[in-house]
């Protein structure tokens, strides 16, 4: 699924990337003296941005904006005058997406999960609440009074932060393989197609993939979506088993397996990773 536009990507996560095609190969005499990945700094007016410039084998000057600032990558022959050339002629671009990831990076801190008892966090598109202390030998979901659902983690009430939060992952992790499980069956069923085999992913841009051969991978952090969400995605998934592409014929395979999907498709696309619980 390799369409930004696709719901399989986490487009609010995902890195922005630009290419410029650079043409002809530059005199060889010419050719900067930096190898292999540097730190560098460029000026755009009064704005001083510091990236990383990395040498290979492309015809194109290709800039990349993600959590760890921005990345260059250039052709071996081109001059760092050049670069910076380019650079300057995509600073408006460069700045308003370095600004983008510095916003998130502050949305991330405000909105950081504290892991410590009575948090809360998304499962199944329902808050539950984190429990400590309560002797319970297994990590367990309970349902309390008026609805509630506390997560009983087989920790004391003293456990750092570290340990919750490794304890709460590896549970939402078991949990999504249990659900992604139970429910791959009905739309193998509905298709009339094979999952060979099914993993997690942890992918910093995609929710699922598939293969040609029945291998679907899926996001455990689906897990904090709702249920026709994570079907959305099986169905989408699955669909690429007999469709190995975003054709017309692609959506109305999807459509055949779950009617109605574009409502989960949007709330999928409209996702912030940012607002999930930060593992």
């Amino acid at each position: 699924m390799a369409k930004p536009s696709e719901p399989s990507q986490i487009a609010p996560e995902a890195a922005s990337q630009l290419a410029l095609d650079f043409g002809e190969q530059a005199d060889s005499k010419k050719i900067s003296s930096v190898k292999g990945s540097n730190t560098r700094l460029i000026q755009f007016g009064n704005t001083i941005v510091e990236y990383s410039l990395k040498r290979g084998k492309r015809r194109t000057i290709g800039f990349v904006i993600d959590d760890r600032g921005l990345s260059v990558s250039a052709p071996k022959w081109v001059l760092i005058k050049e670069i910076e050339q380019a650079l300057h002629e995509k600073q408006r671009w460069i700045l308003n997406k370095l600004a983008e990831w510095q916003a998130r990076r502050a949305h991330m801190l405000v909105h950081s999960t504290p892991w410590e008892h009575g948090s809360t966090l998304p499962y199944l598109g329902r808050s539950i609440t984190l429990h400590l202390g309560s002797g319970t030998p297994v990590t367990r979901l309970q349902l309390g009074m008026f609805e509630a659902e506390t997560l009983l983690l087989a920790l004391p009430e003293e456990a750092g932060e570290e340990r919750i939060k490794d304890c709460v992952q590896s549970w939402l992790q078991s949990e999504a393989m249990r659900i992604y499980s139970e429910r791959i069956p009905l739309f193998e069923a509905r298709l009339n197609v094979k999952v060979t085999a099914l993993r997690l992913s942890r992918a910093s841009t995609r929710w699922g993939s598939a293969t040609s051969d029945g291998k679907i991978r899926l996001h455990w952090r689906l897990i904090h979506f709702s249920p026709d969400v994570i079907d959305y995605v099986i169905a989408h998934e699955l669909a690429h088993l007999k469709e190995m592409n975003h054709s017309a014929r692609f959506w109305q395979v999807v459509e055949s397996a779950f009617p109605g999907f574009e409502k989960a498709r949007k709330t999928l696309r409209s996702a912030a990773m940012q607002t999930l619980p930060q593992f």
